[in-house]
Parts: C-alpha cells; sequence; structure tokens
C-alpha cells in the first residue's frame, strides 16, 4: 500500500443514467422484467463503465496502489457518495487524504499533479493545452454520440453513424502518424480515450458499420493501447458491453 491513506469510490456514469432510463420507462417493461434486467445491468457495469477506468489505468500507469467501493445509485445512494459529491450525486469520486475529487477528467488532472512521476502530460505547456483541448472534445462528442447510435433508427441512426465517425475521423487528425495521441509515449490523452473505445463493438453491431473500415488509424491505435497491461487490465469487454446496450434497449422499447 502506499504511504498515504486513499480509498476511491471509482465508478460509473452510465448507471445514473439507467436510473432515469428505469424510472420513465415503466411502460416499456413488465416489473419482473424491469428487476430482471436491473440485476443483469449491475452485474455488469463494472465490465462497462469507460469513464471510472481513466483513473484506474492511471494509476496503474504510475504504479500507485488505490481501492475501488460500488455504489448502488439505483436503490441507495451511500451517504460517502453524498457528502462527496453533493452537487450532482453521482460518480466516479475519487478520495485523497479525506478529500473528494469529481468527474473523471478532472480527477486524471489530480492524478497526474498529485503523482507527477512518470508523467502522462507532455512537458511544454503548448502541447498540454493541445492535451487538454482534445481530451474536452472526445468527452463531450464521443459518447454522447455514440448513444445516438443505439437509441435511433433508420434515417436518425444513418446520420448517428455518420456524426459519430466524423467525430473519430476529427480525432485521427489529432492522432496523425503518432504511435499515441502525445508522440511516441502512452499519455493523458490515451488514457482519456480509450476506454470509451469499448463501447466500439456496441455501436457497430447497433448501426452497422466497422470502426476499422472507417478509421484504419484510429483503430490501430486503439489495438496498440490495448497491448499495454494498464488497459489490457481493466478494458470493459466489448461483447459484455454490447449485452448492456441490449439491456438498455429493451427497457426503452428500442428493437
Amino acid at each position: 500500500m502506499a504511504e498515504f491513506s486513499m480509498s476511491s469510490t471509482i465508478q460509473n456514469k452510465w448507471r445514473s443514467l439507467y436510473i432515469n432510463f428505469a424510472n420513465s420507462s415503466s411502460s416499456l417493461a413488465t416489473e419482473e422484467e424491469q428487476r430482471r434486467i436491473t440485476e443483469q445491468t449491475s452485474h455488469g457495469e463494472r465490465r462497462a463503465s469507460p469513464f471510472a477506468i481513466r483513473a484506474k489505468i492511471a494509476f496503474a500507469e504510475k504504479g500507485v496502489e488505490f481501492e475501488t467501493k460500488e455504489e448502488d445509485l439505483f436503490r441507495n445512494k451511500s451517504e460517502l457518495l453524498l457528502e462527496s459529491n453533493p452537487v450532482y450525486k453521482k460518480v466516479p469520486v475519487l478520495i485523497h487524504r479525506g478529500k473528494p475529487i469529481c468527474e473523471s477528467l478532472i480527477i486524471l488532472y489530480y492524478i497526474e499533479e498529485t503523482w507527477p512521476n512518470p508523467p502522462l502530460l507532455p512537458p511544454s505547456s503548448y502541447d498540454r493545452s493541445q492535451t487538454r483541448f482534445w481530451a474536452d472534445y472526445a468527452d463531450k462528442k464521443m459518447y454522447e454520440a455514440g448513444n445516438k447510435i443505439w437509441k435511433s433508427k433508420g434515417e436518425a441512426q444513418a446520420a448517428a453513424v455518420k456524426e459519430f465517425i466524423d467525430i473519430l475521423n476529427t480525432l485521427e487528425g489529432g492522432l496523425g502518424e503518432k504511435d499515441y495521441f502525445n508522440g511516441e509515449k502512452f499519455g493523458f490523452l490515451d488514457i482519456a480515450i480509450i476506454p470509451l473505445t469499448s463501447w466500439f463493438y456496441a455501436y457497430e453491431q447497433c448501426g452497422v458499420f466497422k470502426v476499422e473500415d472507417e478509421c484504419p488509424k484510429m483503430s490501430a491505435w486503439i489495438k496498440r493501447c490495448l497491448e499495454r497491461d494498464s488497459v489490457a487490465k481493466f478494458y470493459p469487454e466489448p461483447a459484455k458491453v454490447y449485452e448492456v446496450v441490449c439491456l438498455k434497449k429493451k427497457m426503452l422499447g428500442i428493437e
């Protein structure tokens, strides 16, 4: 154990979204089906969450030991969570030396500043600013655009697929010919983006397209990242993520 006292409530955001789905869709599924889906999604959420994984990969890269505490956001939010994040009342939350840090990207920045070695951000101020820009872009665009794919049908879904591919093409422009977004070394931006790619298989199955065909550089980068132990250890199994998406589609009445 490291020399500091640290526990982390590193959980997912999508379960918060799932609560909204469950609360607004009682007419779309029977009580028994909702119970079953709740149990199945609760079982699979640790494999599906892209947001908690960011901190876990960063800690692994820096050799920092950590603990996790799961939150049952569907039935009973703990006092720890409510006290740690009284504004949004959601996860992930990192608790370090008794002080809470909320939101996954902010947690990443905190980890980098608190445990600077090995560094994940590039050395120059300009490159760090570019890293922050692209991390913010991916955070705001990728997950939301991907969700549109599995939530829609027909022409709306085709438009969602196009929007998603356009976003990936933009990110490919930032990647260029480099091995990683930060350059030759795996770093902050790679950690911010790679967990989101665990949902790509689900998007492909729902939208009937292939990321590898549309964005070969991005696909090659994903494979490169998955060769790292820190990523492979925490990366959700894409097939399990797809199962979660199918359950969410059923809850919403999307077939």
